[in-house]
This record gives structure tokens, C-alpha cells and sequence, in this order.
């Protein structure tokens, strides 16, 4: 039973704990009967060794095994009885005397969720965001299909930027060769100046090219200036369909009237979502503005630590652990904050997730990433042990889009 509970900070508590004596005793006596029953002593049948000699040889684990599932127990009723919400693991604050017989004292000090006086989320003006797809929008995307489904056919014109080459070189500086080296004009490890030298050439012409490359350039030659002696072996030109009915009957529509059709149809659905992504991102940053209160530490190291480890993992920054817990810390905060505020909302209203909203969430991740739901589950699995993050952001969804249908949407 909870004995006292202890104010560190609006973050932290101390909690005192007391178990009684008989309440233990029973669950030892239980776990000495049953062990009993299944020992096979020298000198003594199968499931009559004395009690005492029982006792004797195995009390030592017994007594830790019962602690380890009633000090739990008596911890989660603490908890409820203290009325708080942990969000960390409990850490003891010395390690307890067990004595049988006797009452155990455990003190105990946990970081728990802050509680917000005067909790308001009604009527939370955000701006409208008109959706339109246009002509000129929808063109774009026809053109980026076409050109996703151009061919290559060898030429004998003049090399053109977006023509594909294959090329042997030879940088004269340092001896590097390469034959065969197949690019793209314009795209690719190479500096403008070294693409704008081959427009114009030919298959089999041969000549020297001279290039800056940039020290950013993800290429074995960047920093340095390089003189190439290089031959264009082949020249491809891009073939691009032609865009009409026979194109899009080849791609599974009717017409290029469906076609179109499909297009806005998407681009809006897209635009919708952004909008929609927009104004809870103002309904939010409101709601944090609205709220002064302390977030626990624990949480937001935690979520320090993961920022800096997926940018570790990537190999995209330098800079010392530190510098960048330093920097990404105010952002971490906020983020900290939001999602205690939606938790508090969440609860307050009874909002819940259940298993078909989990199995949409992953069925949705799965095609948007062209991955299996298996994998997707994997993923969130190695993660975080669990999909308790993957069902937190459902949550969080279901809250924000709550708030939203309560908000004041002005024009």
C-alpha cells in the first residue's frame, strides 16, 4: 500500500511503499509447498522431503521469486492509489532489507506525466487552405509519365543533354581508367563544366576535357581539377511516346480522358492531405501556446538520444553529441509537449485505438512504401520492441483529427 507520496518536482515523485508481512508470507509458504511437491531429495520419497529442508536449500530463491512478482503487484497499486501517470521505469532509492515476518518498506522515486490545469482544446481557430489541381498541374505529371517510359535507341547525332553515352576515359593527372562508363548528360558525380564539354561530340569522337570538381561532389576526383582524355563509344537518344489514347491504354486506363481523371483525382487527395497536415500543425503549435507546463527530462533525453541515433545511422552530421542534443533539444520539448497534450485529450475524451485501426495503419505504411504488412510489422518490431509506437501515432491521428472537427476553420 502507498504509505506517502513525495512532490520532487511537478515531473518527479517519491514513493513510499509498504507490503505487509501477510501478504508475503502466504506466497512463500505456497512456493515452499509447491517446490515440496516436486523435489526428489536423497533419502526421502519423491514429494515428501520435510518442509524444513525445503526451506533450507531453496528459501534464498524462493523469497526472490515472490518479491519479484509482488513488489510489482503492490508498485501499480501504488500508482493508481497515488493518481499519477509513470513515464519511466520506477528506480529504488536503496536496496530493501527482507526480513520474513515482517512488513517490507520500498521507496521508489518516478518520473510521471505533468498535469495541466485548465485544459482547453474547443474552438481553435485555424486557417482554411483552399485545394485546387489545375491544368497546368495535371500536365506536369502527364509529362513526368511520358518521360518515365522514354526508350534509348543509338544515334549518330550530336550528343544533347539527357542523352545516355557510354565512354572511355582516362584522367591524365593521376592514370585513373575507366572503360565503358555509362552516364546520363547532366545527371550523375560529375561538375557542369565536364557535361557541357561533351555537347556536341559524337560517337567515336576523342578529346580532352579539363573539370573542377566541386569538394560536395560525391566523387573519388572531388576537390580537384582534372584533365580527361575521353572517346563517346555510343550515343542514345530518348525516344518519348507519344501521348494519347494507345499511351494510356498501354499504362491500364480506357483513354487519356481517364487518365486525366485518375491524375487530379490523386494530386487532390494529396493536396487535401497537406492541407489537412497544415492546418493541424497551426491547431497544434496553438495548443502548445496555450499550455505552460514542465516535461519530464527522462522523456525528453530519451527522445535525444534516439534523433541523434538515427543521425549517427545515417552518416549525415559531424558534429559532436553535444552540439547536436543542444540543438535539437527546444524541437524535441515541443514535441514532448504535444504528445502529452494529445495523450491528456485522448483520455479525457475516451478516445481509444483497437485492432482494426492498427491493421489499416500497417496496410496503409505497407503500400505506401511497396513493402509487405510483414515487413512492415518487423520494422516497427526491431524498433521498439513493440508496436506501441506504432499504435501511439494512430492514437495521436485520431486525437488531432478529434481537435480538428472541434476547431473554428476561418476563410
Amino acid at each position: 500500500m502507498l504509505k506517502s507520496l513525495e512532490d520532487l518536482s511537478p515531473t518527479k515523485k517519491r514513493l513510499k511503499i509498504e507490503i505487509p508481512a501477510e501478504d508475503i508470507e502466504p506466497e512463500i509458504q505456497k512456493a515452499l509447498m509447491d517446490v515440496q511437491r516436486r523435489s526428489k531429495l536423497p533419502g526421502f520419497r519423491p514429494g515428501k522431503a520435510p518442509i524444513s529442508m525445503i526451506e533450507k536449500k531453496f528459501g534464498r530463491e524462493i523469497e526472490a521469486e515472490v518479491l519479484e512478482k509482488i513488489v510489482p503487484e503492490y508498485y501499480i497499486k501504488a500508482v493508481k492509489e497515488a493518481d499519477i501517470t509513470p513515464v519511466s521505469m520506477p528506480i529504488p532509492e536503496e536496496s530493501f532489507d527482507f526480513k520474513r515476518n515482517l512488513p517490507l518498506s520500498i521507496t521508489v522515486t518516478v518520473e510521471v506525466r505533468p498535469k495541466v490545469e485548465n485544459l482547453n482544446y474547443e474552438g481553435i481557430t485555424v486557417k482554411d487552405i483552399p485545394v485546387e489541381v489545375t491544368e497546368e498541374d495535371i500536365e506536369k505529371v502527364l509529362k513526368n509519365i511520358v518521360e518515365e517510359r522514354a526508350t534509348y535507341e543509338s544515334s549518330e547525332a550530336k550528343v544533347e543533354m539527357r542523352d545516355l553515352i557510354t565512354i572511355d576515359y582516362t584522367a591524365k593527372d593521376d592514370g585513373t581508367a575507366q572503360k565503358d562508363v555509362v552516364l546520363k548528360v547532366g545527371s550523375g558525380p560529375y561538375p557542369e563544366e565536364f557535361f557541357d564539354s561533351l555537347v556536341g561530340k559524337k560517337r567515336d569522337d576523342e578529346f580532352e576535357v579539363e573539370a573542377d570538381f566541386p569538394v560536395e561532389l560525391e566523387s573519388p576526383f572531388a576537390g580537384r581539377r582534372l584533365k580527361f582524355d575521353i572517346k563517346i563509344k555510343e550515343v542514345k537518344k530518348r525516344n518519348i511516346p507519344l501521348l494519347d489514347d494507345d499511351f494510356a491504354k498501354d499504362i491500364g486506363f480506357e483513354n487519356i480522358g481517364q487518365l486525366r481523371d485518375k491524375i487530379n483525382d490523386n494530386m487532390l487527395a494529396s493536396k487535401n492531405k497537406e492541407a489537412e497536415r497544415t492546418k493541424q500543425k497551426e491547431l497544434m503549435d496553438k495548443l502548445i501556446d496555450m499550455h505552460e507546463f514542465e516535461v519530464p527530462e527522462g522523456l525528453v533525453n530519451a527522445e535525444i538520444s534516439a534523433v541523434i541515433g538515427e543521425i549517427r545511422a545515417a552518416g549525415k552530421d559531424a558534429r559532436t553529441d553535444e552540439v547536436l542534443a543542444e540543438e535539437i533539444k527546444p524541437h524535441v520539448k515541443k514535441s514532448v509537449k504535444a504528445s502529452i497534450l494529445l495523450e491528456l485529450i485522448g483520455d479525457k475524451e475516451g478516445i481509444t485505438t483497437n485492432e482494426e485501426e492498427m491493421k489499416q495503419e500497417i496496410l496503409n505504411i505497407a503500400q505506401r512504401f511497396y513493402v509487405s504488412p510483414e515487413n512492415v510489422v518487423k520494422y516497427y518490431t526491431a524498433k521498439d520492441g513493440s508496436l506501441d509506437g506504432l499504435k501511439r501515432s494512430v492514437f495521436e491521428k485520431k486525437v488531432l483529427n478529434f481537435l480538428l472537427d472541434k476547431a473554428t476553420v476561418m476563410d
